[in-house]
């Protein structure tokens, strides 16, 4: 251990994951416990029942939250689930409208993470100088951050009143989500010929703030055409790791889809279609109701949503992706 430090972080880190199984047990067992000291009080006649009741029912309720919870992180069984997740977002065609609908799904997993506790670190962010993002990329760190988020991974929709247009029309947005589980270095080797890299000046703040340096780096995979982009620090040395973690994840998540493409062929399975398909549905007009569709669960309240609360999706998501892919039962 003290003679590799690679294993040692290796070593750390699983202990870090069993940690966190472990915890929500303990937190339990300690509700569980601070309920029938209440319970026993009463029977005792220590204390008057009422009392008893008013007091153990939120432990209880808490125990019953945490349960459930449990039981979902059950259904993390792949081999990355417990990863730090790589997010990137587009907007589709449509221009402000997209770009504006992109920004606001990027605050609304800034919100998640921030419920959740998961650190959030800005790799790539290009504003439009009038409305939105034209890009960005994120990496989420925190406990089974890919797990759950993976479940974020397709075309999102967005149907609104438009801010933008002054005949104040119904607008369709569209914005891709991709959500690919950070590797490490030896597990997907790079063969250095087949990079392409350029740097640039890093958009950003003008004024005494203005990047003077050609510190952004672009890095091309010239046999998949896969283009990764890191402006967020000012060095170019820590933009250019940043960029090549990000390609290797990328990478790594196309030879998984290979090789799943190549056993669903072998079976005779017909391949889903998951990218450029819409995933779910955020309607603020002339209704307000977000909808998944594929696991048909459905929130009506879209400001909670957008404000992070994405559990409802995730959770249901989990539990489709363990039954095979069927639908929920109405």
């Amino acid at each position: 251990m003290w003679e590799d430090s690679g294993r040692a972080q290796e070593h750390l880190k699983k202990q870090g994951e069993l940690r966190e199984q472990i915890r929500p047990l303990e937190e339990v067992e300690k509700k569980i416990e601070e309920a029938e000291v209440y319970l026993e009080l009463a029977g005792e006649g220590s204390m008057k029942e009422q009392e008893a009741v008013k007091e153990a029912a939120p432990l209880i309720k808490e125990v019953k939250k945490r349960l459930e919870q449990m039981e979902l992180e059950t259904l993390l069984g792949g081999k990355y689930d417990y990863s730090d997740a790589i997010m990137s977002l587009h907007p589709g065609a449509g221009g402000l409208e997209s770009q504006d609908w992109a920004e606001m799904l990027l605050r609304m997993y800034n919100r998640w993470c921030e419920q959740k506790g998961c650190a959030v670190e800005l790799v790539d962010l290009l504003s439009d100088d009038e409305a939105g993002i034209k890009s960005a990329t994120i990496i989420v760190r925190g406990h089974a951050a890919y797990g759950y988020l993976q479940a974020e991974k397709g075309v999102h929709r967005l149907i609104r009143i438009s801010p933008y247009d002054t005949s104040k029309r119904r607008h369709t947005s569209f914005a891709s989500v991709d959500v690919v589980p950070e590797v490490e270095e030896e597990e997907y080797a790079i063969n250095s010929d087949d990079l392409k890299i350029d740097t640039f000046r890093a958009s950003g703040a003008g004024g005494q703030h203005v990047n003077k340096t050609d510190s952004a780096v672009r890095i091309t995979h010239l046999p998949t055409g896969i283009v990764v982009t890191c402006q967020n620090d000012r060095s170019q040395h820590l933009n250019r790791a940043q960029a090549m973690r990000v390609l290797q994840a990328k990478l790594a998540e196309v030879a998984r889809q290979e090789q799943a493409d190549e056993i669903d062929a072998e079976r005779g399975q017909q391949r889903e279609i998951a990218w450029g398909s819409q995933i779910r549905t955020y309607t603020f007009h002339p209704f307000t109701l977000v909808k998944d569709h594929r696991t048909g669960v459905e929130v009506g309240n879209v400001d909670a949503v957008m404000n992070g609360m994405i559990d409802p999706f995730i959770d249901a998501y989990l539990r489709w992706k363990a039954r095979g892919k069927v639908p929920l039962q109405k």
